[in-house]
């Protein structure tokens, strides 16, 4: 299992979602340590705790870590599933976060 640490680069919620779409479409599990440590509120917020359920929905994942505020998150994808989806992510400014991992555009 592929381990990422979550406060590389800008350390923001890019890492997490770049790596839910990349196990998403590979198949290939993860687990992230240091969620966000590079923000002044370190760990998932709302918005990646809807990206990562989405991710999970979609692909059948098994999922341990993810709670509001989690500083470490482990992602085990399973088939990738067609159908109509629907989440709940709030604000319209997070909108195109929460889908980023899946589409190319949002």
């Amino acid at each position: 299992m592929l381990t990422i640490d979550g406060s590389s680069g800008e350390g923001g919620g890019q890492i997490l979602r770049t790596a839910l779409a990349l196990s998403t479409v590979t198949g290939k599990p993860f687990r992230i340590e240091k969620i966000r440590a590079g923000r002044p509120k370190p760990g998932l917020l709302r918005q990646h705790l809807t990206a990562v359920k989405a991710a999970a929905i979609i692909s059948g994942a098994s999922v341990s870590g993810a709670d509001l505020g989690a500083l470490a998150l482990t992602f085990i994808p399973g088939p990738v599933v067609a159908g109509d989806f629907a989440f709940a992510v709030g604000t319209a400014g997070v909108r195109r976060l929460c889908c980023r991992p899946f589409f190319r555009r949002c």
